[in-house]
């Protein structure tokens, strides 16, 4: 009989620890900080732009994008709250880029531990030969 209740014992433990184990994935995912992922496509090549909650604007580079444009995504805020986000495209010319598009969100946004459509498909055209830009944007993580 001791045999079966230190078995029982034992799977108890087990279970226990799959619990918390569980319970300590939920509350990770749960708090996961936001992140906003734009989807950036030029000339057949879409580039992956990412950000994080910030609080320098300024300090957040821009993303050299097939060597015509540049993309910039600014997330201000915590990971608790995002303030605004805002979206710049520039046109890559000689003397120095030229922007084209920006874009600004504002709260509320949904609450969503998965990515949610921010900003839809966007197109832009610049330059004397009018070249094509798109991107698309989606928020994840938002409490």
């Amino acid at each position: 009989m001791s045999i079966s209740l230190q078995h029982a014992s034992f799977r108890i433990r087990v279970v226990a620890l799959w619990v918390i184990l569980l319970l300590a994935t939920a509350t990770t995912v749960a708090h996961a900080a936001p992140l906003l992922r734009c989807q950036v496509t030029y000339a057949g090549t879409t580039h992956i732009v990412e950000a994080a909650p910030g609080s320098d604007p300024y300090s957040v580079p821009s993303v050299d994008i097939g060597g015509r444009f540049r993309f910039k995504a600014v997330v201000l805020g915590t990971p608790q709250r995002i303030d605004v986000i805002n979206l710049y495209a520039y046109l890559d010319a000689s003397r120095q880029p030229i922007l084209i598009h920006q874009a600004k969100y504002l709260p509320p946004f949904k609450a969503s531990v998965t990515p949610t459509a921010l900003t839809g498909n966007n197109y832009l055209y610049a330059s004397n030969v009018e070249r094509e830009l798109q991107y698309s944007c989606t928020l994840q993580g938002v409490q």
